[in-house]
């Protein structure tokens, strides 16, 4: 079972994700300029929300840090603070544990390219809380293996800290999925798909020339303490992402999958990027969001767009909605609906969604997803 989320999202003036240069991102898609926000800005903010919003229970969530560094940190606290080790010994254990994650060569020696504590860039590194839970225990229950035994570990203790990682239940890297260069064996395949969202209108990048004045400046002296500018636009996104039911299923637990995915989609429409919102305050939730609960397959309606919306006849928004429908449509009617169990519409647009299934909130579309989901699994 796979859910699909459409989302059109009207932003006022923003910066909501920029590059190198400070400008806000873009592309070019059908031809146009359109603005884009990324596919990693947009999973981050849907992180930060499930974990600031307790979606999901805080030990039942990831940590992405730096190995030698903060990760290796937590290490040594939770020995220090919990079972009462010597930092010191703690220290030397923590730093022997992350060497564990890295690939050695014939003389047991890390690859070149793994840099340690004070090298110049490291990988980072997504751990569960109880995968960090049950290195700190292995570390504790061999503790005579591990303290002064030189600089490398036995392949059987190697391998009993290696298995540790085993997920560890945590919802976010089951969604988002890690990738661990050196232990491919730990890698986990995320369950969801997240695209980039990109304008369905053409832009433009505009500049916002801004003064400061200092207080403190005589007021004989003319002129402003400071000046420069900020690259910014406005513009209507369409947002799409899926999530795969089936992939999930690998946490082993179903009220937890369930949470999980419920999670997502209520993340996936209401998290809204950080960048600038100081400076520009651009809190504009999604005027359209469109959920579709298949059994196989997967359809973005980016195409939807090819042709850039114009207000002509109505708003931005309004004519985005008709256009995304009418692409549905000629999908629908090229390829077929089999297998499409649920299509919850939330609209705040005067559009007509004949045909679709229409809530008046998100908590009701998310419960309808559930409906859906439940019915096709008892069969």
């Amino acid at each position: 079972m796979i859910i699909e989320l459409h989302i059109l999202q009207n932003f006022a003036p923003s910066c909501l994700n920029r590059d190198d240069t400070g400008a806000p991102k873009d592309c070019e898609f059908g031809g146009y300029r359109r603005a884009r926000i990324s596919s990693q800005c947009i999973k981050r903010a849907i992180r930060d929300y499930i974990r600031e919003q307790h979606l999901i229970d805080p030990e039942n969530l990831a940590t992405r840090s730096t190995p030698s560094r903060f990760i290796q940190d937590r290490l040594v606290s939770q020995l220090v603070e919990v079972y009462g080790w010597d930092r010191a010994e703690a220290t030397q254990a923590a730093e022997l544990t992350m060497a564990c994650l890295k690939k050695e060569d014939k003389n047991g020696q890390g690859v070149k390219g793994s840099v340690a504590r004070g090298g110049q860039k490291e990988v980072l590194l997504f751990l569960g809380e109880k995968e960090l839970a049950a290195l700190v225990r292995a570390i504790h229950e061999n503790r005579d293996r591990i303290i002064g035994i030189g600089n490398k570990l036995s392949d059987e203790l190697r391998k009993k800290l290696v298995d540790c990682l085993d997920g560890g239940k945590a919802v976010d890297l089951w969604l988002f999925g890690r990738m661990i260069a050196d232990l491919p064996e730990k890698n986990v395949d995320a369950a969801c798909q997240v695209a980039h969202a990109i304008s369905t209108n053409k832009v433009n990048v505009e500049f916002d020339y801004f003064t400061a004045v200092d207080e403190l400046r005589p007021e004989s002296e003319p002129g402003a303490g400071m000046l420069g500018y900020l690259e910014f636009n406005s513009a209507c996104y369409y947002r799409y992402a899926n999530v795969d039911l089936g992939q999930l299923k690998k946490l082993g637990d179903e009220q937890l999958e369930r949470q999980a995915w419920q999670a997502f989609i209520t993340a996936a429409v209401m998290a809204t990027p950080t960048g600038r919102q100081t400076t520009f305050c651009a809190q504009n939730p999604p005027d359209f969001v469109f959920a579709v609960a298949r059994e196989h397959g997967a359809w973005s309606l980016a195409n939807a767009f090819i042709r850039p919306i114009s207000p002509q006849g109505g708003d931005i928004l309004q004519q985005s909605a008709l256009a995304l429908l009418a692409y549905w449509k000629r999908l629908t009617a090229a390829y077929g609906d089999t297998g499409i169990v649920a299509k919850p519409v939330l609209s705040l647009v005067d559009v007509d969604i004949e045909g679709l299934e229409k809530v008046a909130n998100l908590s009701e579309l998310v419960a309808r997803l559930d409906e859906a989901v439940n019915k096709t699994q008892r069969r």
